[in-house]
């Protein structure tokens, strides 16, 4: 069964799935998983990946996620955007991928990924 959404007042489909590397991001669970474990991200954890998984290899600034992820177009006097970073990065540790959430040099966040599904993929026969 495949899930795909529509944009509020829009045509445009939402994937119910996105690559970021090994990890699959998945909009119906809300959750990321490598191979067939599940990350348990919370629901920013869950939107600041998608949002980073959405233009791969690309910086996001801080004022960019800030807008997208927490819908607010002021900067906080907060550290809720590198905490949410460094949580992502606690959850991808154990399967050696804490790496790809990577912080650019002139600021902001990137996923540093290779484009297509990752090494660790799980490649399942046909039909199965």
């Amino acid at each position: 069964m495949s899930f795909n959404g529509l944009f509020p007042d829009s045509d445009t489909l939402i994937p119910r799935f996105r690559e970021a590397g090994d990890v699959t991001l998945d909009l119906f669970h809300r959750d990321g998983r490598v191979e067939d474990r599940w990350l348990g991200l919370h629901p920013r954890e869950f939107e600041l990946l998608w949002r980073l998984a959405e233009q791969p290899g690309e910086r996001l600034t801080r004022r960019q996620l800030l807008a997208d992820v927490w819908r607010i177009t002021f900067e906080p006097e907060t550290n809720s955007l590198a905490v949410h970073v460094a949580r992502v990065r606690a959850k991808l540790e154990p399967f050696g991928l804490a790496r790809m959430l990577a912080t650019h040099p002139d600021g902001g966040y990137f996923l540093d990924t290779p484009p297509g599904p990752g090494h660790f993929r799980l490649v399942r026969p046909v039909g199965v």
